[in-house]
C-alpha cells in the first residue's frame, strides 16, 4: 500500500489509535513492529523472509564484533554482514544486470555464448533498508555504538513502517535511541506533522501523478518531438521525481512524527542549490550522507591530494547510479553528477545567485533523461533532440508551461516556510478548520491514476 491509498488512511489510523492507547513503551514497539510487517506483507509477504533474514544477521552480528577482541575477529564478523547484506541484494538486484553485461562484452570481442536469467523480482525497499542495517554494523565495528539488546528493537529500526520501503535512510545511531524512552502524546508538534503529510500528499498526488501521463508520452516517442517539447518534458520530470520522492519523505517523516518519532530530513529544495555540489547537500540527504560517511570517507575522502579526491568522487557516484538501478543509464547518470563534481572541486567553482542556480537546474535536467529513458538508446536520441538534432516537430501544450512556471514561483515561497511559521500561532480550532478546508480544496486535484512512488523501483 502507498501512503495516498484509502487502505492506507484506515491502516493508519488504527496503527495511530492502538499506538497511543497502550500504555506500555514495550507493547507500543510490539504493535509498531506488528504493522509494520503487515504493512510490507501486503505487498508480497514472502519478500518479509529477507527482511527477517537481514534483521538475524545483523543483530548476531553486532553483539558479536563487540565480543571480540582481536581486529582480525571483528573484521570477519563486519565482512559476514557485508557479504550476507549485500549478497542478497547482489542476488536481487545485480546478478541479471551483470550476467546480461558479461554476455554483451564477450559478444563484442567475438565470443559468442549464452547464460539464463534469474528475473527475479526485485523486493520493494531492498536498497533503503540493507543499506539502515548496515550502517549498525558498521558504526558498531568503528566503535560509534554499542549493540542493542533487544531483537524486538533491533526489528523495529530494520522495518518501522513509514520509511521501509523509500527511506529516508535511518542511521542506527538515530533511531535506537528514540526506542529507549516511551513516546510522549503531548511532546510531538501534531499540527506541524499533519501540515508536513498534506503538503507531500499534495506533491504526490496533485503534482507528480498528473505530469505522470505527459511525462510517460513524451519519452516513449522522443524523436516525435522538437527541441522545445523535449525540454518541457524533461523538466516536467525534474518536477514530478522532486514532488514524488520528497512527497514520500515528507509523509514518511510526518506518519512517524505522529507516532513520536523524528526521522531525518531527506530534502531541503534541491533544485535552489547555486552548484552540484550543494545540490547533492540538499537532495536525497541521508543516501549522499550515507555514501560520503561509509565510502567517500573510508576511501580516503579529499585526505589524499586532489587525484585520489576525484576518483573518490566517480567512484561514489559510479556506485550512487548503480543503487539507484542495474543499468548502465544509471551509470552514466551518476557519473554525470560525479564529473560535475569533481569539475568544481578541481576549478574551485562555486556559482551563486540565479546564475548558479540555472546551472544547477541544468545539469541535474539534463543527467535526468537517462535516469527516466527505458534505455540507452532512446536517452540518446531525447539529449540529441534536446540540442536540436532530430526531426522531431511535436510541441506540448503551451499551458503547461504556465503550469511549471506556477510551481516554479510557490516552490521558491515555499522554501522561506513561511506557511509553516504563521500556522504555529493558530489556535487548534481554526488550524482544523483550516485543514479539512484545505483537503477538500486539494481533493478535486487528486489524480484517479493510481501511480506507484518512483523510488519503490529501487
Amino acid at each position: 500500500m502507498i501512503f495516498t491509498e484509502l487502505r492506507f488512511f484506515l491502516f493508519f489510523a488504527l496503527v495511530f489509535g492502538v499506538h497511543w492507547a497502550l500504555r506500555g513503551n514495550g507493547l507500543r514497539k510490539s504493535w509498531l513492529l506488528l504493522c509494520s510487517y503487515v504493512f510490507y506483507g501486503v505487498w508480497r509477504w514472502e519478500f518479509l523472509g529477507l527482511i527477517l533474514l537481514s534483521t538475524v544477521i545483523d543483530y548476531f552480528v553486532g553483539r558479536m564484533i563487540v565480543r571480540e577482541r582481536p581486529p582480525g575477529g571483528k573484521r570477519a564478523w563486519l565482512v559476514l554482514s557485508l557479504v550476507g547484506n549485500l549478497g542478497v541484494l547482489g542476488l536481487f538486484k545485480y546478478f541479471d544486470f551483470f550476467i546480461a553485461s558479461g554476455v554483451e562484452l564477450l559478444g563484442a570481442v567475438g565470443i559468442e555464448t549464452t547464460a539464463d536469467r534469474l528475473e527475479l523480482v526485485l523486493p520493494v525497499g531492498i536498497s533503503f533498508y540493507t543499506f539502515q542495517t548496515l550502517s549498525y554494523t558498521i558504526d558498531i565495528y568503528r566503535g560509534n555504538l554499542q549493540p542493542i539488546r533487544s531483537f524486538r528493537d533491533f526489528a523495529l529500526f530494520v522495518a518501522f513502517f513509514p520509511q521501509l520501503v523509500a527511506g529516508p535512510i535511518v542511521r542506527a545511531t538515530q533511531f535506537l535511541p528514540q526506542l529507549s524512552t516511551k513516546r510522549i502524546f503531548a511532546s510531538i508538534n501534531f499540527k506541524s506533522h499533519a501540515t508536513l503529510f498534506l503538503f507531500g500528499y499534495v506533491k504526490k498526488a496533485c503534482i507528480a501523478d498528473n505530469f505522470a501521463s505527459v511525462v510517460d508520452r513524451v519519452f516513449s516517442e522522443p524523436e516525435s518531438f522538437g527541441p522545445a517539447g523535449l525540454w518541457l518534458g524533461v523538466l516536467l520530470y525534474s518536477v514530478q521525481i522532486y514532488c514524488d520522492f520528497s512527497g514520500y519523505s515528507d509523509m514518511a517523516i510526518a506518519v512517524a512524527g505522529m507516532l513520536g518519532y523524528a526521522l531525518p530530513l531527506n530534502f531541503d529544495f534541491p533544485y535552489l542549490a547555486s552548484n552540484i555540489t550543494e545540490f547533492w547537500r540538499r537532495w536525497h540527504i541521508s543516501l549522499s550522507t550515507w555514501f560520503r560517511d561509509y565510502l567517500y570517507i573510508p576511501l580516503g575522502g579529499n585526505k589524499l591530494g586532489p587525484i585520489l579526491t576525484y576518483r573518490n568522487l566517480l567512484v561514489v557516484f559510479l556506485l550512487c547510479g548503480l543503487w539507484h538501478g542495474a543499468s548502465w543509464r544509471f551509470v552514466v547518470w551518476g557519473l554525470i553528477h560525479g564529473f560535475f563534481l569533481v569539475l568544481e572541486r578541481a576549478l574551485g567553482w562555486r556559482a551563486r545567485g540565479v546564475l548558479g542556480t540555472l546551472y544547477t537546474v541544468f545539469v541535474a535536467t539534463v543527467a535526468w533523461v537517462f535516469f527516466r529513458a527505458p534505455d540507452f538508446a532512446v536517452a540518446m536520441t531525447y539529449v540529441r533532440g534536446l540540442f536540436g538534432i532530430g526531426s522531431g516537430t511535436e510541441v506540448l501544450d503551451p499551458v503547461i508551461w504556465g503550469v511549471l512556471v506556477g510551481f516554479i514561483l510557490v516552490h521558491i515561497a515555499m522554501s522561506s516556510r513561511v506557511i509553516e511559521r504563521n500556522l504555529e500561532r493558530v489556535r487548534p480550532l481554526a488550524y482544523s478548520v483550516m485543514y479539512g478546508v484545505a483537503w477538500a480544496l486539494v481533493a478535486p486535484w487528486v489524480s484517479i491514476d493510481y501511480q506507484p512512488f518512483i523510488y519503490f523501483q529501487f
